[in-house]
């Protein structure tokens, strides 16, 4: 019994460890696949395990686990606007559930529900390292001169075609993102981003179990129980919160990036960039600004500036300005180099945002 115990533990590994077939899809088709998986349904249960340990706690504990720890997921996908992923925890798990209205969040061993509308810009979550979410939001905008085949890579028991992408920004701290992806559908199962500086991923999600069929709508449907706790309202972090209330309009441009959301009001935060290379600007109200501040100037690594602390972990880069610009102090961040920031600052101070 001992023995056969043994054996049915190991056979993932061993059937992981076999040889890959390769499909010999050229790289521009692959990537073509992977950008038009997102109606492809699935399930599995992945895990996530991030290298970057931010230096932060209080309001940004749960990103510092985020991109720290070893996030366990279950998944089940139908489309864009209808899924379910529950994240794992030691004390117990919590659910999202996706509609065409918006989502439900449940937290089993609290038993609270929230219906809650998304907003356009928020910190990242645990559902968000779903291999196959996080995969396409990698390659969305990459381009086919940026990108190489992989050799194939067993996945949770599937020949899975690579993909690497190269970003040709050299200013950004990205130095590479590899996706093996399911061959029938495209679907993103294993993604591994590197920065400069390592070999090692800073971050790496996986499927250990996955099934390329959509599954039952019964699955991600979501009716909250009788006894539940709920309420409704909009996403409650930081970055939402900086973003409806800032005082002020990002800027058009910032260190030669276009802004992403060009159409004015939609919030305070601007987001700059393409593809992995990424920017953001967010002017910080005074009880968020001075406890981020106290925490960045005790932080291993952390450099005084002229214009404020600035500090790297991996492929992120921080810089939280000294000054007011527009009324506000600046939180600098995005996977660009310091350099980079450094000009992002001197440009907010040159051109003052306008008042909204």
């Amino acid at each position: 019994m001992a023995a056969g115990l043994a054996v049915l533990v190991a056979l993932p590994a061993v059937v992981d460890a076999l040889p890959a077939r390769d499909p010999r899809v050229p790289a521009d088709a692959l990537l073509s696949q992977i950008q038009a998986s997102g109606q492809s349904g699935y399930s599995g249960y992945a895990e996530a395990v991030g290298g970057l340990r931010l230096p932060l706690t209080d309001e940004f504990s749960s990103l510092a686990d985020l991109f720290g720890d070893r996030t366990r997921l279950r998944v089940w996908w139908r489309g864009e606007e209808e899924w379910r992923v529950d994240a794992l925890e030691p004390t117990g798990e919590s659910g999202l559930h996706r509609d065409a209205v918006g989502a439900w969040t449940w937290d089993y061993e609290d038993n609270r529900v929230s219906r809650i509308d998304e907003p356009s810009l928020r910190l990242p979550r645990a559902t968000d390292l779903d291999p196959a979410q996080l995969g396409r939001r990698l390659l969305a905008e990459a381009s086919p001169a940026e990108v190489t085949r992989l050799p194939a890579r067993r996945v949770a028991g599937r020949d899975a075609p690579g993909l690497r992408l190269r970003p040709a920004d050299p200013r950004t701290t990205v130095t590479s993102v590899d996706v093996w992806a399911d061959p029938s559908t495209g679907v993103p199962v294993r993604v591994e981003v590197r920065a400069a500086g390592t070999d090692q991923p800073v971050v790496a999600a996986s499927f250990l179990d996955f099934d390329p069929r959509p599954p039952a709508p019964a699955i991600t449907r979501f009716a909250p129980p009788a006894a539940a706790e709920i309420s409704y309202g909009q996403v409650a972090d930081l970055a939402a919160a900086a973003d409806l209330f800032g005082p002020v309009e990002p800027p058009a441009e910032l260190a030669g990036y276009q802004l992403r959301r060009r159409a004015a009001g939609l919030g305070g935060v601007g987001t700059y960039g393409r593809g992995v290379t990424v920017l953001a600007a967010a002017p910080l109200p005074g009880h968020i600004y001075w406890p981020l501040r106290d925490q960045l100037r005790r932080a291993r690594g952390v450099r005084t500036t002229p214009v404020g602390l600035q500090l790297a972990v991996g492929p992120l880069a921080l810089l939280l300005t000294d000054d007011a610009i527009g009324g506000r102090r600046w939180l600098l961040t995005g996977t660009v180099t310091a350099e980079t920031l450094q000009r992002a600052a001197s440009d907010l101070a040159a051109h003052p945002p306008e008042p909204r």
